[in-house]
C-alpha cells in the first residue's frame, strides 16, 4: 500500500504508474475524498475544542451551583450549558460517522492502487516487452524430436493426469512411484541448499490463513477471485508461502542488528487461476495446486536492491547445480504484479516447445507490503522507527522443475537421467525408465 502523503503529493506520478502498468483507479475520487476528510477532520476538532469549553464551563458552574444552590441564574446558565453540550456532541458523533464512510471510500481506492515501478523497470504493455538480463547453460541438442513433459510422464507411469481428474477435475496432477519419489527429493534438496549454503532459516507455516495475512500481501482485496477460501471459517487456501512467510513479523519492530532476515518454506500453493481458461491445459505448467520452495527476506531499505540480486543468484544455483538451460528477464511495467516494485522472472528452457518458460519471480516490493502490515525495525543509531522492505522470490517451483527435468534430460526411448547432484536424493535412483 502506498502512503497516503506521497500519493497526496505525486498525483501525476501515480496517474502515469497506473497508465504504465494497464491498472484502472479512480484517483480524481481519492482526491475528492481526501479533501472531505481533512475537512471533517477539521470540522470535528473544532467542535471537541468547543466541547471541552462548554465542559470545563459545566463543571465550574457545578462547583459554584455548590456554594450558591438558591441562584436561580447560576442554575439557567448551567441548563443552557448542558443543552448545548449535548448538541455539540450530537455535532461530533455524526462528523465521526461521515469521517468513517469517507475514510472507508478512500480506502477502498487507496488498496487498489498498484505500487509504483522502480526507475530500473522498462516501461512496456506486456511480456513481449520484457528485457532479457542473462542466460545461463547450453541448450542440449537432440537426435530425435523431444517429448513434451505429459507423454513422458504418462508413459513411465510417474504422472496420472485421468486419475487426477476423477479424483479432484482438471488442473491437478497425481505423482506416482518415482515421479513422487522425483518431487519429494527437489523438495529436499532445495531446502537443504537454501538452508546449508545460503544461510536462510527455514520455516514450514500454516496452510491456511485470514483475510488480514492476505491483506498483508496485496492478495486482498484485489485478487479475491483467484483464491480458494473456505466456506465456514472464512480461512483462505494459501496461493505461495510468500502470505503465512511474510506475515511473520506482521505488526513487529525489530531490531536493525537482526535484518536482513532469510526465511526459506516449502509449501503446497493453491491458486484458481480464474484468468486463464484455455491456457496451459495439459501437463504440470499451470494447476490449482502444486508445490513450491519460497524465498523471504526482511531488509533494511538502504540494500533492498543489493538483496534482491542475492536473492535472485540464490534461486538461479538451484538450475545451475542440476545443470538446465534458462534465462532471466525484468518484467516490464505492464506485467508487474501488483505489490511489486521490480521483479525479476528466471525462465526456463522447454526443448519441447521450443521457449522458456516462467520457474521463479524474485520481488522487491520496498515498503508497500510492510505499511500494510505494519512490519518496522528501530535503527541503532537514533533509535527511530522505520519500515522495512519485504522481497521474496520462488527457489524453486517444484512442479516446473520436474517439467524441465523431464524435457531436459529425456533420452530417445523415453527414459529419463536423474541430474547427478539429484540422485543422493532420490536415494541412488539414477533414471527413470518404463518397467
Amino acid at each position: 500500500m502506498l502512503d497516503i502523503k506521497f500519493l497526496r503529493e505525486n498525483i501525476a506520478l501515480v496517474k502515469d504508474t497506473l497508465q504504465q502498468r494497464g491498472e484502472e483507479a479512480n484517483i480524481e475520487k481519492f482526491i475528492e475524498y481526501d479533501q472531505q476528510r481533512r475537512k471533517l477532520l477539521q470540522e470535528a476538532e473544532k467542535s471537541k475544542h468547543q466541547r471541552n469549553v462548554f465542559s470545563k464551563k459545566i463543571s465550574d458552574l457545578n462547583k459554584k451551583g455548590q456554594a450558591q444552590s438558591e441562584d436561580l441564574a447560576l442554575l439557567a446558565d448551567r441548563k443552557k450549558s448542558i443543552l448545548e453540550m449535548k448538541e455539540i456532541s450530537a455535532q461530533i458523533k455524526g462528523l465521526d460517522e461521515r469521517q468513517k464512510n469517507i475514510q472507508e471510500s478512500l480506502e477502498s481506492i487507496l488498496h487498489i492502487i498498484p505500487n509504483i515501478p522502480h526507475d530500473t523497470v522498462p516501461i512496456g504493455k506486456d511480456e513481449k516487452d520484457n528485457t532479457v538480463v542473462r542466460h545461463w547453460g547450453i541448450k542440449k541438442n537432440f537426435s530425435f524430436e523431444p517429448k513434451p513433459h505429459w507423454e513422458l510422464g504418462e508413459s513411465l507411469h510417474i504422472l496420472d493426469f485421468l486419475c487426477s481428474a476423477k479424483i479432484a477435475g482438471s488442473r491437478f496432477a497425481l505423482y506416482k512411484g518415482k515421479g513422487a519419489l522425483l518431487e519429494r527429493g527437489l523438495i529436499n534438496f532445495m531446502l537443504d541448499l537454501h538452508t546449508r549454503k545460503h544461510g536462510y532459516t527455514e520455516v514450514l507455516p500454516p496452510f491456511m490463513v485470514n483475510a488480514t495475512s492476505m491483506f498483508v500481501t496485496g492478495q486482498l482485496p484485489k485478487f479475491e477471485e483467484d483464491l480458494f477460501k473456505t466456506t465456514e471459517d472464512g480461512f483462505y487456501l494459501i496461493p505461495t508461502a510468500e502470505v503465512p512467510v511474510t506475515n511473520i513479523h506482521r505488526d513487529e519492530i525489530l531490531e536493525e542488528n537482526s535484518l536482513p532476515i532469510k526465511y526459506v518454506s516449502y509449501t503446497p500453493c493453491f491458486r484458481r487461476e480464474a484468468g486463464s481458461y484455455g491456457k496451459d491445459t495439459r501437463g504440470l505448467i499451470r494447476q490449482h495446486q502444486f508445490n513450491k520452495v519460497e524465498l523471504v527476506w526482511f531488509s533494511p531499505p538502504e540494500t533492498s536492491y543489493d538483496n534482491l540480486e542475492l536473492l535472485l543468484n540464490d534461486a538461479e544455483e538451484v538450475l545451475q547445480i542440476l545443470n538446465i538451460p534458462y534465462r532471466v528477464v525484468t518484467l516490464c511495467t505492464g506485467d508487474l504484479g501488483f505489490s511489486a516494485a521490480k521483479t525479476y522472472d528466471i525462465e526456463v528452457w522447454l526443448p519441447s516447445q521450443q521457449l522458456f518458460r516462467e520457474i521463479s519471480s524474485c520481488s522487491n516490493f520496498e515498503d508497500f507490503q510492510a505499511r500494510r502490515g505494519k512490519i518496522r525495525y528501530r535503527d541503532n543509531v537514533k533509535r527511530k522507527t522505520h519500515l522495512v522492505h519485504t522481497l521474496n522470490g520462488s527457489g524453486l517451483a517444484i512442479g516446473r522443475t520436474v517439467v524441465a527435468i523431464l524435457e531436459n534430460y529425456q533420452r530417445e526411448d523415453g527414459s529419463i537421467e536423474i541430474p547427478g547432484p539429484l540422485q543422493q536424493y532420490l536415494g541412488g535412483v539414477t533414471e527413470i525408465k518404463e518397467e
